[in-house]
């Protein structure tokens, strides 16, 4: 199982945890934006949308570029790519389980025709 810092991880499952976070996320995948550009399609002060770009940072989600008064977000891939290895192995874990689950099935469906 690919685990390489747990509380790495932890960051970014709880700032993916929050709607308005992963929206922000989504938006940063069309390019960087302004933390005020980030908030605007939200009903929260800046105050608020610059909090949650703070756990966003902080989980290494987004990087931040500061260009006099104005703050420029992009997103960062690599955590994100931590978190997807981490599903993917019980994305394999289950589909397994599922697919003998299936072929049991089948065979047990097999047997009952037979008599």
């Amino acid at each position: 199982m690919v685990e390489h810092e747990p509380a790495a991880l932890d960051r970014v499952f709880a700032a993916l945890s929050h709607p308005t976070r992963r929206a922000m996320l989504r938006r940063l995948a069309t390019g960087e934006s302004t933390v005020g550009g980030l908030a605007e399609p939200f009903d929260m002060s800046f105050a608020a949308a610059a909090k949650h770009v703070k756990v966003l940072e902080e989980a290494g989600l987004l990087s931040r570029r500061i260009d006099g008064r104005s703050h420029y977000c992009r997103i960062e891939a690599g955590p994100l790519a931590q978190a997807d290895r981490w599903l993917a192995f019980y994305q394999r874990f289950w589909s397994a389980r599922l697919d003998a689950l299936e072929r049991a099935m089948v065979r047990h469906n097999r047997r009952r025709r037979k008599k």
